[in-house]
């Protein structure tokens, strides 16, 4: 057979992933020396909402000082267009949909009966059988008390909310009850959340450092922001949480770019007093610091070159910014094009840390420690998404992705086309076919939708840019059926 330029790819491919399997493999039997790990989650940020992701208005020095001192991925996605549904494939690196939290968009209203099962293996537990402490600073909603929680899900302590949204100074979610907790106890606390997050980080890590250098005990720290989701408040904005104290959180009449970039600096501050603390402790070569979102921009983000919101499967609801920073192990001021998802940190923490994810819950996520610690070629990915409201499916495989909207379906190349304007599906038809091929036989080891579970959606009333866009039903796509001619 002749060598293409294809069959080197293809060679090139595939010698990479053994290689990503062997070395995985020698990470689980001798890590070097398990790493503290600190992840950091915004919720609802957008893709080019960062300045090392520009052109952008935004200036975030210390969160692109992360990404200068490791890797910033260029195509990393979330698991899900929402943040409930995300951080389930997150903490469990497994797709959402196979469980009964994963099929809220987000989970609204229903949190005492449906939640993540303390029984799931999760990041945190695993982390705490290799030896390590845990807590979550920030948003949980994943679910709530008695039966649900950050403390049954593996963290040895939390501070943070366990609801959706929270108002950046009253501490009340959008049923206007207080919503702030440490461990399992409500508290009441005076202060802009934002900078509360970063200072319990501060402090938490303060104490782990001391341990670690006595003790030796790694530790694994959950800072979840909730910023810069709305309401939207800045530094400052005491006068609009006591506006919204009198209507509701949601807050479609507020916010503006300026207030936006202002939240997304509040956070970006507190993170360099997190990376000054783990110099100023000695720690920070033996530190993973990770920051991402839980999913791509809401109103005022900036999700350039891409279309799409947050509760879209458009590449603009999906594409998220993610860095990585570990100098002991990874080289400085590299960009990687692995696609990857949120359910990949999973294994990829693991096996830094010199686990592997449980057997009787495997991953569906894969370890990018190939990527990051030898900077290995890209491996080719599948991945596969649903989204109930406006029956929305979608997949990647290679360049190509395959979406559906309703009963309207495409076929895009997103490396050539992110903008996702020409569609190519009666062009490549044997690609399409292929890949609806692809997606409904692994919609069949899913969780079907059901009518009960919440879903959002934006339409018409809501963002003048949706005009002509309907209120989604909510009803679930039953046959998931691909229209074949729309």
């Amino acid at each position: 057979m002749p060598i293409t330029r294809r069959s080197l790819l293809n060679s090139a491919a595939v010698t990479s992933m053994t290689f990503a399997l062997n070395e995985t493999k020698a990470f689980a039997r001798v890590p070097p020396k398990p790493p503290n790990i600190i992840f950091v989650l915004a919720d609802d940020l957008g893709y080019a909402d960062l300045s090392c992701y520009g052109p952008s208005a935004m200036h975030t020095p210390n969160i692109d000082r992360i990404a200068a001192g490791g890797v910033r991925f260029l195509q990393a996605y979330a698991n899900s267009a929402v943040c409930s549904a995300t951080r389930t494939a997150l903490i469990t690196g497994r797709y959402q949909y196979r469980l009964r939290l994963g099929l809220e968009e987000p989970l609204a209203g229903a949190g005492k009966t449906v939640g993540l099962p303390p029984e799931v293996p999760t990041l945190p537990s695993q982390l705490k059988k290799l030896g390590y402490g845990t807590t979550l600073i920030g948003k949980w909603h994943m679910g709530e008390l008695p039966k649900f929680g950050p403390l049954q899900s593996g963290y040895d302590h939390f501070y943070g909310f366990r609801g959706g949204a929270l108002d950046y100074y009253s501490h009340q979610g959008t049923d206007h009850h207080d919503d702030l907790w440490d461990d399992d106890v409500a508290i009441h606390q005076m202060g802009y959340l934002t900078e509360l997050f970063g200072d319990r980080a501060v402090d938490v890590i303060d104490r782990y450092a001391k341990s670690y250098t006595t003790s030796k005990q790694p530790f694994f720290l959950s800072l979840h922001f909730n910023a810069p989701h709305w309401p939207w408040e800045g530094p400052g904005d005491q006068a609009e949480s006591e506006r919204l104290a009198k209507s509701s959180l949601f807050d479609f009449d507020g916010g503006n770019l300026q207030t936006y970039r202002r939240m997304v600096q509040a956070m970006d501050a507190q993170i360099g007093r997190i990376m000054r603390t783990l110099e100023t402790r000695g720690i920070a070569d033996d530190t993973i610091v990770v920051f991402t979102s839980d999913n791509g921009g809401e109103r005022f983000s900036n999700t350039w070159p891409f279309t799409g919101k947050k509760t879209e499967l458009l590449e603009g609801g999906l594409r998220i910014p993610a860095v990585i920073r570990w100098p002991a192990r990874i080289k400085a001021g590299r960009t990687h094009d692995q696609v990857m998802a949120s359910m990949d940190w999973l294994p990829t923490l693991l096996a830094a840390a010199g686990g592997a994810p449980d057997p009787a819950y495997p991953s569906d996520g894969i370890s990018l420690l190939p990527a990051l610690t030898q900077g290995a070629a890209p491996v080719s990915r599948k991945l596969f998404w649903r989204y109930k409201a406006n029956a929305q499916r979608a997949s990647r495989d290679g360049d190509w992705k395959i979406l559906k909207m309703l009963d309207k379906t495409f076929l895009f190349n997103v490396v050539e086309d992110p903008l996702e304007r020409a569609n190519l599906r009666d062009r490549h038809r044997d690609i399409y076919d292929r890949m609806v091929a692809q997606w409904t036989e692994w919609n069949k080891d899913m969780l079907p939708e059901v009518r009960e579970s919440f879903t959002d959606s934006f339409d018409g009333a809501h963002l003048a840019d949706h005009f002509g866009a309907e209120k989604a039903s909510g009803l679930p796509d039953v046959d998931s059926a691909w229209p074949q001619s729309k």
